[in-house]
């Protein structure tokens, strides 16, 4: 295995940008959730005349979609993953709108038949509701509460009030108050494990708010420690919590 400066370096330069997770092919596994998102979500894109997709990253989860409706657009926030949204998805006739947190979404009441989202950051259940037609479906893939945080809390320690955020129930209960009928909810524990601390290195850096302040040079001692275990044979195990959720308007 290469020191652990080589295996730094390598991660830090790397492109983490989208949602693609290539880098990680052979350093890191994750178990998927029972329910295939990606295939449900095909699926219905096929079925319905028009969508919208919630945080959409680099288009790579909608673009696995043989089949996409006749209206398809798509937001996300981020702009180098804006870029990469309409550079990805414009050939195939997808308007792509870069948004803000927290703002509106640049669409008028009732435009969709379908929203979707794959790890949205925080479902915004109002605007939601408010884009879907009558009768409309919101179908998404969550992240659930403490995923990866064994990873986590090994560089900020122990996280016990945001270990209760996200759960599947209180967010099914927010949907319902904002005239949501809950037709589906799943939930699934699904295990991860990385084998060097170049995987370590990428992953934070791709999922920033996961460790918000870190840089290789802060962290150093505890990517030390991860190194060693990792070269011993061991690798490092954590566990990611996920959550189907499907609901009407």
């Amino acid at each position: 295995m290469r020191s652990f400066d080589e295996l730094a370096a390598e991660a830090v330069r790397a492109d983490v940008t989208g949602w693609g997770f290539e880098f990680l092919r052979g350093r890191a596994t994750e178990q998927r959730p029972p329910w295939k998102y990606a295939s449900l979500l095909a699926a219905r894109l096929g079925s319905v005349s028009s969508a919208l997709d919630l945080d959409t990253g680099g288009g790579e989860v909608v673009d696995e979609a043989p089949a996409l409706p006749p209206r398809m657009a798509v937001t996300e926030s981020w702009p180098p993953n804006v870029a990469r949204a309409r550079q990805r998805l414009g050939p195939r006739g997808v308007e792509v709108a870069g948004t803000e947190p927290g703002e509106p979404l640049p669409f008028p009441d009732g435009s969709f038949e379908l929203v979707t989202a794959r790890h949205p950051v925080a479902p915004d259940w109002h605007e939601i509701h408010r884009v879907l037609r009558p009768g409309g479906v919101y179908l998404a893939q969550h992240v659930g509460p403490a995923s990866a945080f064994e990873l986590i809390e090994r560089f900020l320690g122990p996280l016990p009030a945001e270990r209760r955020l996200r759960d599947p129930e209180d967010e099914a209960a927010a949907a319902r108050d904002r005239g949501f009928e809950i037709l589906r909810l799943r939930t699934a524990t699904c295990r991860m494990e990385f084998f060097d601390v170049g995987a370590v290195i990428w992953i934070l850096r791709k999922c920033v708010w996961w460790v918000p302040d870190f840089s290789v040079e802060r962290y150093r001692d505890v990517l030390l420690e991860l190194d060693a275990q990792m070269r011993g044979g061991t690798p490092f195990v954590a566990h990611s919590t996920r959550h189907l959720i499907e609901a009407r308007r």
